[in-house]
């Protein structure tokens, strides 16, 4: 149900209120506070405005005011206050349904996969090998273990399996008024964009705007718009406003200013506390050792040492998502996800609840290419924490939607329909010609958008794009860019009569300009 303004206004007020009552923020404000109690500028009289104005001035208030930013950006808006708490996860029952027996499905194949190889969930590890995890830290991909009966608990294309078969069941047998004309793999009618709606969402990437990586826009020559864009960026830092970097960044990043643009828009400072919550992870992950543990490696392995861009920083890689897997503050982020952390038992407690523990902590069950989300970080952050906490807000702010079944429209489901939506509405002879060959488009494009283009396309290019993921808060940009590289290789596309020669046209897209095929697709194509 819709909230009138007002009170939708109020409940927010009140939600970001108590959120931000147990933070670390709220303790430096409040010692900041009494600290000023002693400066000679602050006046019993006017105590409450002399504070305000010392917060203000000495930089406070702007750290408030991006906080309650990021609470903003990540946190949905109100539901009704009579509505139960699994509206706010997703408010279609038929999704919630998918997701849930989704879970059970990855549950079930990873606790036969514990039967199978004989091997606890978790178990604390002996101090020797303790001692020797510690002291290898560092270089943990010199390590060769045998692997070879771990098997990933699922792959991109069991999942779009999955969402292939949703249905809405309030329209049987495809009675869907206005859906029945939609000829792709997803059934299920949700509302998404078109192209002049997309035109004014994305209005920076225009024509007669400038932009990183376009290297000859008309209006502008590049080397102008670049100093003076630099210049901006630096002063945007200067400011340390959230919302002023989101803007910016719109029009993408400077190299040398992206990694303090993107933890500015992020909210993440690296404080002392956030280091010392890492190296808790850490010991964590030396302490115990989880089955997951045993996936994680696997999947680096089989990522990072097969992508020449990646490799160099295999180590980077198995610290953070083993970290990421002990950290129970990722469980905060089920609240508005879709997703439900599944639950394992103390041994011989099967069903009691109070001997019921998330499993693994963080709530997330690794699948097979987690890392391709963490890899493109590590050319901007070099140290742990840091490149943890970036990639851990990453992942609570956008990429979890690219792993549960939702009706939100930076959801997997939204995108996949998104895309269908736009090359049968703008390339329909090219849809019906892979359709009739049974290449349907989004057997191709799927994994793509399920990875964020990670691994993909050339790493400078990947940057330029998930600029404008954290500049719009959205991910509908993957859905525009998965339909522009089909515009882009349509003649080709056009002559293929057979899936697997679609898969070979596409199957290089490291040489592909995101900017110019953005913008072409949004602005040049006759609507």
């Amino acid at each position: 149900a819709m909230l009138d303004p007002d009170r939708g206004l109020s409940l927010t007020i009140a939600r970001v209120v108590q959120r931000l009552q147990g933070s670390s923020l709220h303790s430096q404000l409040e010692r900041q506070a009494r600290v000023s109690l002693h400066k000679p500028e602050i006046k019993l009289e006017s105590l409450k405005e002399d504070i305000k104005d010392f917060l203000k001035t000495s930089g406070w208030e702007k750290k408030l005011q991006n906080a309650v930013y990021s609470e903003l950006n990540v946190f949905p808006s109100p539901c009704h206050p009579a509505a139960p708490p699994e509206h706010i996860k997703e408010p279609l029952a038929y999704m919630r349904k998918a997701q849930g027996s989704w879970e059970k499905r990855i549950l079930k194949s990873l606790n036969s996969m514990c039967t199978e190889l004989n091997i606890p969930l978790a178990q604390k590890r002996p101090v020797n090998e303790q001692k020797e995890l510690l002291n290898k830290w560092n270089e943990m991909g010199t390590d060769e273990p045998d692997l070879s009966l771990f098997r990933p608990v699922y792959a991109p294309k069991d999942f779009l399996e999955v969402l292939m078969n949703l249905r809405n069941p309030n329209y049987e047998n495809g009675e869907q008024p206005s859906f029945r004309s939609h000829l792709g793999l997803i059934q299920v009618p949700l509302k998404v964009k078109d192209i002049p709606e997309l035109k004014e969402d994305f209005s920076e990437l225009g024509l007669n705007i400038g932009q990183l990586g376009i290297d000859d826009s008309a209006h502008v020559p590049p080397e102008f718009f670049e100093n003076e864009h630099v210049r901006v960026g630096q002063k945007v830092l200067a400011e340390q406003d959230s919302a002023a970097a989101q803007q910016y960044v719109r029009q993408g990043c400077p190299t040398a200013l992206r990694a303090d643009l993107w933890a500015l828009i992020l909210n993440i400072s690296n404080q002392p506390e956030d280091i010392l919550y890492y190296e808790q992870l850490k010991s964590n992950v030396i302490q115990h050792d989880l089955l997951v543990d045993s996936l994680i490696y696997k999947d680096v392995k089989l990522t990072a040492s097969n992508d020449d861009y990646y490799f160099v920083f295999e180590d980077y890689l198995y610290q953070v998502l083993l970290c990421f897997s002990r950290d129970t503050s990722v469980l905060e982020h089920f609240t508005y996800s879709s997703a439900t952390p599944p639950k394992s038992y103390v041994r011989g407690k099967l069903g009691m609840e109070e001997y019921a523990v998330f499993y693994p902590p963080n709530g997330m069950i690794n699948y097979n290419s987690f890392i391709l989300s963490v890899a493109p970080l590590c050319f901007l952050y070099h140290e742990p924490s840091k490149l943890y906490q970036i990639f851990r807000e990453m992942y609570v702010r956008f990429f979890f939607r690219l792993h549960s079944i939702s009706s939100h429209p930076s959801g997997i489901v939204s995108l996949c329909l998104l895309f269908e939506t736009l090359l049968q509405t703008h390339l329909p002879q090219l849809f019906y010609h892979l359709r009739e060959i049974g290449a349907q488009p989004l057997r191709i494009s799927f994994k793509w958008m399920v990875r964020a283009f990670s691994g993909y396309l050339a790493t400078d290019q990947l940057l330029l794009l998930w600029d404008r993921i954290l500049g719009y808060n959205s991910l509908e940009i993957l859905a525009v860019l998965a339909a522009a590289v089909f515009a882009f290789r349509a003649v080709n596309l056009m002559e293929v009569t057979s899936l697997a020669a679609a898969e070979a046209v596409l199957a290089d897209l490291s040489t592909l300009k995101v900017m110019p095929l953005l913008q072409i697709f949004l602005f040049a194509t006759v609507t």
